[in-house]
């Protein structure tokens, strides 16, 4: 594999420095020190109003976000719901709802929700939003309303360079297999099949599986059991790049925290954990593949602080988020734009079905 396809820049070489947009002076934009993204955005004019120039800076976004895999707009005061709500608007459209849920969530309002309802206490590992579903959000933004008082940042990570950095054995064995996503709900951990399905009918849950190409199969007690085999490498729809996009590596027992690994593989059998993952044909990732993919994650992850105010725009296909612990309250909003979807006839290509060529 080369280290860039045609045409595509590579992370690894960009530099410092400031960009003047096609806007003229509206809004100026700079790398965090030694950072390849995000990309910082900010209003270069007091009275700048946000919603009106995303709108009239639809194309500027969509190149600079397809090159840097994340935007983060700061200085824009965008401080509520309804502003971030109209922001997301003004760029990609409707927000999308929640369907097959894998956390827990609050919505806000139509399509904003809470992040990750997870106890303070708890980091999340870098991974890309609904990477084992048939449609996915393309674009994913994130509102900072109230940061942490220490840590809550939302870290991010270069698909891209993080796929560089795999040995080309076990991205051929990834590319040839495939990954498969093991869930089963309704043994007392994880969500309910009724809150991650939005429903309490199971046929319901049956019809949605089977038009997403999943598995299923009802247990005693009420309970159920999904299985669903993904690519592990995408291809990106807007530039047509491989893309390493998957939740292999989240979704493995090995990858929790130590104290709740060890309470999962007390309580069930390794058939019986709440999630799991394997190669697409069920053999098991090894504890050496799996370590290389967090390092290779960990490697990656770029971090900075939330400010009142910002937004996050990442493209989900180009770059992975995650979560730090935190102390004191910390509220920061999200929402998922853009669908696209597998192609039927090529599983690692996903056709763009969104607006957005009516939009730039």
């Amino acid at each position: 594999m080369s280290e860039t396809e045609p045409g595509v820049l590579d992370p690894r070489k960009i530099k410092r420095r400031s960009i003047n947009l096609a806007t003229g002076e509206a809004v100026k934009t700079r790398l965090l020190d030694g950072r390849s993204l995000p990309l910082v955005m900010e209003p270069a004019l007091s009275a700048l109003n946000p919603v009106s120039w995303a709108e009239n800076n639809l194309q500027c976004i969509e190149t600079l976000l397809l090159k840097y895999g994340a935007l983060l707009f700061r200085g824009f005061s965008i401080n509520s719901a309804e502003q971030f709500a109209a922001f997301v608007n003004a760029i990609s459209g409707e927000p999308l709802k929640y369907e097959e849920r894998s956390a827990p969530r609050s919505e806000i309002q139509s399509g904003i929700y809470t992040s990750t309802d997870y106890p303070a206490d708890q980091s999340i590992f870098p991974h890309n939003e609904h990477s084992y579903a048939m449609t996915v959000p393309l674009r994913l933004y994130f509102c900072s309303l109230v940061p942490a008082l220490t840590g809550g940042a939302t870290p991010i990570a270069d698909c891209r360079r993080l796929m560089a950095r795999l040995n080309p054995r076990l991205i051929e064995k990834f590319q040839r297999l495939g990954w498969m996503y093991v869930r089963n709900f309704g043994d007392g951990f994880g969500l309910s099949w009724q809150t991650a399905f939005q429903t309490t009918n199971k046929k319901v849950v049956e019809d949605y599986c089977r038009r997403a190409d999943i598995s299923f199969e009802w247990k005693s007690g009420d309970r159920l059991r999904t299985r669903q085999i993904r690519p592990a490498i995408s291809v990106h729809p807007r530039t047509q790049e491989p893309v390493w996009f998957n939740h292999a590596t989240f979704f493995h027992v090995s990858t929790l925290a130590p104290a709740t690994r060890d309470v999962l593989l007390k309580e069930f059998s390794e058939t019986d954990l709440p999630n799991n993952t394997y190669y697409g044909d069920g053999s098991p990732i090894g504890p050496g593949e799996l370590e290389e993919l967090r390092r290779a994650y960990i490697d990656e992850t770029v971090r900075f602080p939330w400010e009142r105010g910002d937004v996050l725009l990442i493209d989900n296909m180009l770059t992975a988020h995650s979560r730090e612990a935190f102390t004191g309250s910390r509220r920061v909003l999200v929402a998922m734009a853009e669908p696209v979807t597998r192609d039927a006839n090529d599983a690692q290509r996903f056709c763009d079905v969104s607006a957005r060529e009516l939009r730039v």
